[in-house]
C-alpha cells in the first residue's frame, strides 16, 4: 500500500508527534508499504532550525526506508498564537503542493494537534481522489483556548465549525485516546468511522537500563533522589506548579526537579526559578532523540505534568508509555481522567491532582523514602508496557488505512464515489 503522510512535526525533532509519525512509518516501510512523509525543516519547539538543515522550497530523502519530504514554511521563535497560526497555514500550503507532486497514494493521512496540516490533506484526497484518514492528536482549537492562548471567539466558533467539517470528510478517523472518540461523538461525528488506537512506545529503545553515572555526574546529580521532566515546556503543562512544589521542598538536600527540553514557556520557568532562588531545580536544553533513554535511566520518577483543564482530561502524554517501557514510577499531576485510568489501572504510578503545589511536594517527600514502592510501581509498569509498544500501534493503525483503501476502491468500482 502507498501511504502519504502529511505531518508538521518530524524527527530530529523528539516531541510526540515526530516520534510517533515517524516510529509507526519505520514498521510500515520494514512491512513493504511505501510510506512517504511530506514535513517541514525542523524547528520545533524553538522555531529555530535544527542544525544542519535549511528552510528550502523542496527537498527530499530516504531515512529508514521512508520516503522524506521536507518544503519551506513560516518559521519564527514559539512566542504567541498568531505567528504559531502562520507557520501552520504556511505549512498547510506548501505541504499540499509538495505532496500533488508525489507518486499517487492508497490513501492519504494527516495528523494533528492542529488541524491544518490536516485541511492539507484532506484537500490532497480530494484532488487525487483518494481517502483522507485524520489522526486525533489533540481536540483544537479548544486546546488553545484551555491554555489561555487564545479567549472563546467569532474564530474559536469558526475554526471548531471547519474542524467539524473535517471530522465528517474523512474516510476514517484515529482517535489516540477513548475520550476523543466520545468527545467527537457527542458533537455529532459517526461513532463508527472513529478508531481507537492509543499511543505508544518503541520497546525496541526505551528499556529498563543502569543508571548513566556519568551523566548523573556531568550534571551533579549523583546522591539525589531526582524527579524528572523530559519534552516540551509548553502553556499546556503548567510547569510553574512544579517550581512552587520544589519551593515547598527548598530545605530538602536530597531531592532534585530535572526539567530537560525546550518549549515556549522554558525561559519564563528558567526566570522564575532564579527569582525564586531554587537551588533544588535544573533545567537542560533539548538533547538527542538518540540520548532520552540515557536521561531517564538517571531519574527515580519521571514526572508527568499538565494545566487543570478539563480538556486534559482526555489526552494521554506519550511520555506515560517511554517511562513504563523504562521502568520508572510515574508521578501524574493531571486532572484526572484518560491518563490516570491508564496508570492507576497497572499500577504504574501515583496520581496527583493538577495545579496543588502542596499536595505535589508532600507526596515527592514522601516517595524519597519509599524505595520499594518506586520498585514495585516500576516493575508494574515494565510489565505492562507490552501492551503499548510502537509495533502494536503500526499494526492497529495500518489496519484502519487499508479499511480505508479498500472502501474508497470499492466505491469507485460501483460508482457510487470518487
Amino acid at each position: 500500500m502507498k501511504i502519504l503522510f502529511l505531518t508538521e512535526n518530524y524527527p530530529p525533532e523528539t516531541n510526540a508527534a515526530a516520534n510517533r509519525v515517524y516510529e509507526r512509518a519505520k514498521f510500515w516501510a520494514d512491512w513493504q508499504h511505501e510510506v512517504t512523509v511530506v514535513t517541514c525543516a525542523p524547528n520545533f519547539p524553538t522555531g529555530k532550525l535544527h542544525e544542519g538543515y535549511q528552510n528550502k522550497w523542496y527537498q527530499s530523502e530516504i531515512v529508514d526506508g521512508i520516503k522524506v519530504v521536507r518544503v519551506k514554511t513560516f518559521i519564527n521563535p514559539n512566542e504567541g498564537v498568531l505567528l504559531r497560526m502562520l507557520d501552520f497555514l504556511s505549512f498547510m500550503v506548501t505541504g499540499f503542493f509538495a505532496s500533488l507532486f508525489q507518486k499517487r497514494p492508497d490513501v492519504v493521512v494527516a495528523t494533528s494537534p492542529q488541524f491544518f496540516a490536516a485541511v492539507a490533506g484532506w484537500l490532497v484526497g480530494l484532488c487525487r481522489r483518494r481517502p483522507f484518514v485524520m489522526e486525533l492528536g489533540d481536540i483544537w482549537p479548544a486546546s488553545i483556548v484551555a491554555v489561555g492562548a487564545m479567549e472563546q471567539s467569532f474564530l474559536i466558533r469558526a475554526l471548531e465549525q471547519f474542524e467539524l467539517f473535517l471530522y465528517r470528510r474523512s474516510a476514517a478517523i484515529v482517535a489516540l485516546t477513548p475520550h476523543f472518540k466520545k468527545n467527537l461523538i457527542s458533537r455529532g461525528i459517526q461513532g463508527d468511522k472513529i478508531s481507537i488506537v492509543i499511543n505508544g512506545v518503541d520497546i525496541t529503545r526505551f528499556q529498563k537500563i543502569p543508571r548513566d553515572e556519568a551523566l548523573a555526574e556531568s550534571w551533579g546529580l549523583q546522591g539525589k533522589f531526582v524527579i524528572g521532566y523530559v519534552g516540551t515546556h509548553g502553556m499546556a503543562h503548567g510547569l510553574t506548579n512544579v517550581l512552587d512544589a520544589a519551593a515547598n521542598l527548598r530545605t530538602n538536600e536530597r531531592v532534585r526537579f530535572l526539567f530537560v527540553g525546550d518549549g515556549a514557556e522554558r525561559e519564563a520557568l528558567i526566570e522564575r526559578s532564579r527569582d525564586m532562588k531554587l537551588d533544588n531545580v535544573q533545567f537542560i536544553a533539548s538533547q538527542p532523540r538518540e540520548k532520552i533513554s540515557s536521561i531517564w535511566s538517571i531519574c527515580d520518577v519521571a514526572l508527568v505534568h499538565l494545566r487543570n483543564s478539563e480538556i486534559f482530561t482526555e489526552v494521554i502524554p506519550s511520555k506515560i508509555f517511554e517511562a513504563m517501557a523504562m521502568g520508572l514510577p510515574i508521578l501524574l499531576v493531571v486532572p484526572k481522567g484518560a491518563a490516570s485510568d491508564i496508570v492507576l489501572s497497572i499500577r504504574a504510578g501515583l496520581w496527583v491532582a493538577a495545579e496543588q503545589p502542596e499536595s505535589l511536594a508532600k507526596i515527592t517527600a514522601a516517595l524519597a523514602d519509599k524505595k520499594w514502592l518506586l520498585q514495585r510501581l516500576g516493575q508494574n509498569g515494565a510489565a505492562a508496557s507490552g501492551r503499548y509498544s510502537r509495533r502494536r500501534q503500526a499494526e492497529e493503525m495500518i489496519q484502519v488505512l487499508e479499511i480505508a483503501a479498500a472502501g474508497w476502491g470499492a466505491r469507485a468500482g460501483t460508482g457510487s464515489g470518487s
